[in-house]
This record gives C-alpha cells, structure tokens and sequence, in this order.
C-alpha cells in the first residue's frame, strides 16, 4: 500500500465544510471506480502546527505505482460528472504540495535495489 499525501491550503472565503463534501463525492467516486483504496481527510486542530504544516491533510492509498499510473490514465480519460466532481473540489484549493510515501522498511528492500 501507497499513500499519496497531500497538504492543501484552501482560498480565502472558501469553506471548509464543503471543500470536505466535494472531496467526499470525488474521492467516493474514485473508490468506486476501484482507482484508490481508501481515503481520509485530516484537519488541523486548534490551528496548532509549526512550519509547512497546512490546515488540512488528505490521504489517499493506493495499491502500487501500477495502480496509480492507471489512476491518473482514468482521470485523463474522464467523462464530464467526473471532471464536475474534480474541478468543484479543485476549484477551493488555494495550494497543495503532494508526496507518495509507503510503508517502511518494506520486505523487499526497493531502496537497495538499481537498474545500473
């Protein structure tokens, strides 16, 4: 399992309850196309964070660098309810910063392992 992480800062004036409902209804819709495996939406609290910590976290697991290749081959290929989901949440993020983390030490030891 892989998990896409994501910082994300919304608009100013944009509201957090339904910036949460429209990631709900995209990242449901994802589930269902069976792109992701599960997800979930953190919030910071009590303004408490130091550094680059934004208000909000969302997680979002994935199978494998296979599985999120075809993720993002399926988004490209979007029909247009999914492409309203998308650009609903899209359109309150001010900023996001993303990274793919996975479970460490992992049993195949990948880091040790070269091409060249």
């Amino acid at each position: 399992m892989n998990v896409y992480h994501c910082l994300i800062e919304l608009k100013s004036g944009a509201r957090a309850l339904s910036f949460a409902h429209s990631v709900e209804l995209w990242l449901d819709h994802l589930t269902k196309l069976q792109l992701v495996s599960g997800w979930r939406l953190m919030r910071r609290k009590f303004g408490l964070a130091s550094g680059r910590h934004t208000d909000f976290v969302l997680e979002i697991e994935i199978e494998g660098l296979a599985a999120l290749d075809d993720a993002f081959t399926a988004l490209a290929d979007a029909d247009d309810d999914a492409v309203q989901l998308y650009e609903k949440m899209h359109a309150m993020i001010e900023s996001a910063e993303i990274g793919l983390y996975r479970p460490y030490p992992d049993p195949s030891q990948r880091e040790r392992i070269a091409l060249i």
